[in-house]
């Protein structure tokens, strides 16, 4: 192969994994990489971003809608330091991505050079593989490795620091094909194992979560579970794997889930988790279950064999690709004789998913419940705060892949996120939902939507709080308010500032119509919501949380 410098064979490499996108903030440590980009224009759309946590934050949502690696460039230090938010989330969310990091000349390192940082020890814990390329012909070997370690077994984020000198050296490097995840096939023995347990379940229960499944794999889980009469549950922020309306659909786990459903999970005497970690949130603070009880009653599936086993002790595990598994279970041979259990289930998620009855001008419940009925297939990316209690309660997904936000709880995710989505996605509505605490962190990238003209609707619900933690500041030290109060600028003339189109909503009769208005701007449009702290969740007042204490 021709000699070119390392910085185009790693873009080479980019182009030949079908990268078609990346993020960035520029920085003068990688000069010569976005000067490869440059000369592959054609080829990939360079995203610039305002700040490095919101280019990584991009590149995580893009691992998650498109299950190969987001990719995002920042700079050395201080850049590298940003962009940690978003590999964090890729890293608890299971989402494939690789962070390029800008590094000091090799002749400079381990003298505390200019922003130097040792990205091995800081990535470490947090990625399935940080490193450093050493070697301009080691280019395409290190980013293919990167590539298949991010997509395979447990998706997750992967760190490769690029030090200066070494981009600019020349190589005649050879760039491999693309690659493809070798997926953990599902034991044979194991399926025969389950069709035996649902025979002798009364009251079974199947929970859905993880990453890795596409939209073959989320048909075949939801057709056998409809054929099964199984009742659902899926995970936290995993909302999009099933169609919310199906009559199998029993509601969502993780924060202010339906005391019923978690109920119900506890009484089944089978629990098939297929995908799904059953980590802190979606188990309630670990308390769903006993160890005792997944002893005699959890089947795990699992794409990484580590989650077997590590909190939960299981009747049955297997390693396999949620698709796999999915493909197995739909052979199996299952009579079901729980229509009751699974109707009574259903039953519970449509008295808990019905609007509230509210005094407030706003009322969320209503919000969500019509922004679901007038834009059914839109794709939600939601911040984390307490206005997506209400978002997770009441808005009803009804495809695949409609759901994009971060179960490690990151706030500043969903514009960066929404901004991601509806590039990959422009012919679907894509809404940035979230609380004007998060709002503040990267609202910034409002810039950014405006610059390449994308057309992301932000609802934007203004309760003059950091509302999660006023509710826990309330409960356990009632009445002492304390550094969760927000001064809030003009949040319509900050949108306008960037030439964006803005409304405030103060009514929940005017809700309809400003969205109406904003879905039919050709580019970024914003809906300021303004809420009432006092009801800071579904039931959940200030002045009731008080009262209890």
């Amino acid at each position: 192969m021709t000699k070119r410098t390392a910085a185009r064979a790693l873009v080479e490499v980019l182009i030949a994994q079908g990268v078609e996108r990346v993020f960035c903030v520029p920085g003068e440590s990688y000069l010569a990489v976005l000067d490869a980009l440059y000369e592959a224009r054609d080829r990939i759309d360079t995203i610039v971003c305002r700040h490095e946590a919101a280019a990584a934050n991009m590149a995580e949502a893009m691992g998650k809608l498109t299950g190969r690696p987001g990719v995002a460039f920042v700079t050395r230090g201080p850049g590298a330091s940003h962009a940690a938010v978003g590999v964090h989330t890729a890293k608890q969310d299971s989402s494939p991505m690789i962070l390029f990091i800008g590094q000091v000349a090799r002749g400079d390192r381990e003298r505390e050079a200019f922003q130097e940082v040792d990205y091995r020890a800081f990535f470490g814990p947090m990625t399935k593989w940080a490193s450093e390329i050493d070697a301009a012909d080691r280019v395409p070997e290190f980013v293919e490795r990167a590539v298949a370690t991010a997509m395979q077994g447990r998706m997750g984020p992967v760190a490769l620091a690029l030090p200066e000198d070494m981009l600019t050296e020349e190589t005649d490097a050879v760039v491999g094909s693309r690659v493809e995840p070798a997926r953990g096939g599902f034991d044979p023995g194991a399926a025969e194992k389950i069709e035996a347990l649902l025979v002798k379940a009364q009251k079974p229960f199947l929970v859905l979560g993880g990453s890795g499944w596409d939209e073959a794999s989320t048909k075949a889980i939801a057709d056998f579970a409809a054929r099964a009469d199984l009742p659902t549950a899926l995970s936290f922020r995993r909302k999009h794997l099933i169609d919310n309306e199906a009559p199998i659909y029993a509601g969502d786990l993780g924060l202010g889930p339906n005391p019923k459903l978690v109920a119900r999970l506890r009484e089944a005497d089978l629990v098939i988790a297929i995908g799904a970690r059953l980590g802190e949130n979606p188990t309630q603070g670990y308390t769903l279950f006993t160890r005792e009880e997944t002893a005699r009653k959890l089947v795990h599936i699992h794409a990484d064999p580590e989650e077997i086993g590590r909190v939960w002790p299981p009747l049955l595990g297997a390693v396999s690709h949620p698709g796999n598994a999915a493909e197995a279970l739909s052979a199996l041979n299952v009579k079901p004789t729980w229509k009751a259990w699974r109707e009574a289930a259903r039953a519970d998620f449509e008295a808990y998913a019905t609007p509230m009855q509210l005094n407030n001008a706003v009322n969320l419940s209503r919000v969500y419940t019509h922004l679901a009925e007038a834009a059914p297939g839109a794709i939600i990316a939601n911040d984390a705060g307490n206005f997506a209690i209400w978002l997770h309660r009441y808005y009803r997904h009804r495809r695949f892949n409609t759901q994009v936000g971060p179960t490690s709880g990151a706030m500043g995710y969903a514009i960066p996120a929404a901004i991601a989505a509806k590039l990959q996605h422009p012919e679907h509505d894509v809404f940035a939902v979230l609380g004007d605490g998060g709002f503040m962190m990267e609202g910034n990238e409002l810039a950014t939507a405006a610059q390449y003209g994308v057309g992301i609707i932000v609802l934007l619900v203004d309760n003059g709080s950091f509302g999660t933690i006023r509710m826990h500041q309330e409960r356990h030290y009632p009445a002492r308010v304390h550094a969760t109060d927000l001064k809030n600028p003009d949040f319509v003339k900050y949108a306008e500032s960037f030439g964006i189109w803005a409304r405030s909503v103060e009514r929940t009769e005017d809700f309809p119509s400003a969205l109406e208005a904003a879905r039919a701007v050709k580019g970024p449009a914003l809906v300021h919501i303004k809420v009432d702290v006092e009801t800071i969740a579904p039931g959940v007042t200030i002045s009731g949380l008080r009262g209890k204490l």
